[in-house]
């Protein structure tokens, strides 16, 4: 990053100078790669009004509630934000949508939340509906320096022919539409076929949960919290990820690394006890019969 804090640049001079870092690192004046920040409060605190988000996380889990519920803190508005889905309405970056802090939306899955609903509906939000594989490559190909791509998912329908809602006028009529898409007929595997062009996604900032992290920003995620949470990464010029864990480069085997530390602009530790919580808890009709039903229930 061009600033001058040595935070986004990687390289750190006087632990003394500088109080957001830890204590355990080499002696003064030897240059080294430390990208912690003390609190989520800190990492989160130049994003400004207005600025482009991608957040990983699918359904609840992989959340990075810890710098979602930051920046709910600090005030911070008019946001547009790229993710798979908006939370449910009091979790997740359903808490920034219920302060009315979100402009926009660009996901591929909203049915989990009402007040989204309500919202999108009223005119209030900005909802730009993208396939779910389409959304994974558009950020993944911002991330690589890709500036666009052709697809064969949604040819055929609103999504390349235009027209599908983004924004309504709060009376039933629609405000916005998506636009036309270009599409070119392409062979392939020896076969034909049309093909929509859609373009990557760049963010000011990206917002990502980890089990693993170490000083240097390389990342390892668990199950199925390696979900948007690598891709969202790529896409974002500044990246902070809250880890679990917090590690000293090279206790991570580099074979394990899901997201190399290139991507990873400020790192900063929540702990294992971070509250972790499940969209939708189903049990086995055999376990749920096995179960003593309370009297009068």
């Amino acid at each position: 990053m061009g600033g001058t804090d040595p935070r986004d640049t990687g390289l750190a001079r006087d632990p003394q100078a500088d109080p957001q870092r830890s204590s355990s690192l080499p002696p003064e004046g030897t240059p080294v790669i430390d990208k912690t920040y003390k609190s989520a409060a800190e990492a989160v605190a130049d994003i400004p009004d207005g600025a482009t988000l991608a957040v990983g996380g699918f359904g609840l889990s992989g959340n990075p509630i810890a710098l979602i519920e930051a920046l709910l803190a600090q005030g911070t508005t008019d946001l547009s934000i790229v993710s798979n889905n908006c939370g449910v309405d009091d979790w997740g970056l359903g808490v920034l949508l219920n302060a009315k802090r979100i402009r926009k939306m660009t996901s591929s899955y909203v049915g989990e939340n009402k007040e989204f609903e309500r919202q999108f509906l009223s005119g209030e939000l900005e909802l730009e509906l993208t396939p779910q594989g389409t959304l994974a490559e558009k950020l993944r190909a911002g991330g690589s320096g890709i500036a666009a791509f052709y697809t064969q998912t949604g040819v055929g329908t609103q999504v390349a022919e235009g027209g599908l809602p983004r924004r309504y006028d709060g009376a039933g009529g629609i405000a916005v539409a998506s636009p036309v898409k270009d599409v070119r007929a392409f062979e392939m595997g020896g076969k034909t076929g049309d093909y929509v062009l859609e373009e990557a996604i760049v963010t000011d900032y990206a917002l990502v949960h980890a089990l693993k992290g170490d000083r240097h920003g390389n990342l390892i995620f668990n199950k199925a919290a390696r979900n948007f949470n690598p891709l969202a990464a790529m896409a974002g010029r500044v990246c902070i990820a809250q880890v679990e864990q917090l590690v000293e480069p090279g206790e991570l085997d580099p074979d394990a690394i899901h997201l190399p530390g290139i991507y990873v602009h400020r790192i900063v530790e929540v702990g294992t006890d971070i509250e972790k919580r499940i969209e939708r808890r189903t049990v086995s009709v055999a376990e749920a019969l096995s179960r003593d039903i309370p009297e009068g229930a």
